[in-house]
């Protein structure tokens, strides 16, 4: 498992139940977590004292149960890098924290490149990987199809102090803008991809991971450089393993340029506990 065991501004307290007791900053939410199906041990003491409660709806989706005033948003901070964080009705915060085990790894491979890196971020939601490439010095083109997502990133990048750096947003359907910079001839030495399980494009056009994911993956082999420095494929589908990921990559990516791949689950730290809890998976190719 690949642990993002290195937050100051960010900790999962505690977890059972159903759900996982965190801190942003110094506020504190209590969340629904699929992947927790043991007990919990105490409901009592800081799961009690939370601003924040996500209650979800048996009808579906959900809503918070504020139980303290917050700031419409407020920032936290990970190594240099700083985020927006605001509750959404949909339970998440803007910020996948266990996504910083592949923000680590991907400043490293750019800073230690010791050349120009393009970087194209896919399905790029509030742009987490986006702040980290820009800071460790690669161009980054940050492509989502929600209007309301880039400018959530665009607010992160302005906030790291990032602002000037070379980077584009672009609100697209992320498969067709693959074609486009496909026929352009545009070439990125990194690609990073967070597909979701389900989608529709803005046309109708039906995206499921199970059916989709190996040819858009061919699709972006071919926007690829000469000098590839990563491809990282993130996934939270459940019933997807990490082998499958691994598959894809040894498929695509190895018989062209050579590397390595890793693929594995990616996780964070449980404070009370001491075990992690899992997150989701990736597939890395590297140079």
């Amino acid at each position: 498992m690949y642990v993002a065991d290195d937050w100051k501004d960010y900790e999962v307290i505690d977890t059972g139940g159903g759900e996982k007791l965190e801190r942003w900053g110094d506020v504190i939410l209590r969340r629904p977590d699929p992947q927790i199906i043991w007990p919990l041990a105490n409901d009592s003491g800081a799961w009690k004292d939370v601003h924040g409660h996500y209650h979800r709806s048996s009808s579906g989706g959900g809503s918070w149960d504020m139980k303290k005033t917050l700031p419409e948003r407020w920032s936290i901070g990970y190594d240099k890098l700083k985020f927006h964080i605001k509750p959404t009705s949909f339970k998440h915060t803007g910020l996948f924290p266990e996504q910083a085990a592949n923000w680590r790894w991907m400043m490293n491979k750019i800073a230690d490149a010791g050349r120009p890196i393009r970087v194209l971020n896919l399905f790029a939601y509030t742009g987490g990987a986006t702040v980290a490439a820009a800071y460790a010095g690669a161009e980054v083109v940050h492509v989502d199809a929600a209007k309301g997502m880039v400018q959530w990133a665009k607010e992160n990048a302005a906030l790291s102090g990032l602002a000037d750096r070379p980077v584009r947003y672009i609100t697209d359907d992320v498969f067709k803008f693959v074609q486009r910079e496909k026929r352009r001839g545009n070439q990125y030495d990194g690609i990073i991809m967070d597909p979701p399980s389900y989608g529709r494009g803005p046309s109708g056009e039906t995206w499921k991971l199970e059916e989709s994911l190996y040819p858009f993956l061919s699709e972006c082999m071919d926007i690829l450089s000469d000098r590839p420095l990563f491809m990282l494929i993130n996934s939270y589908t459940t019933g997807i393993s990490p082998t499958v990921l691994r598959n894809m990559l040894t498929m695509t990516m190895q018989p062209k340029f050579g590397g390595n791949i890793s693929a594995g689950e990616i996780g964070l730290p449980i404070t009370t506990s001491g075990m992690n809890l899992p997150c989701g998976i990736l597939g890395r190719w590297e140079s």
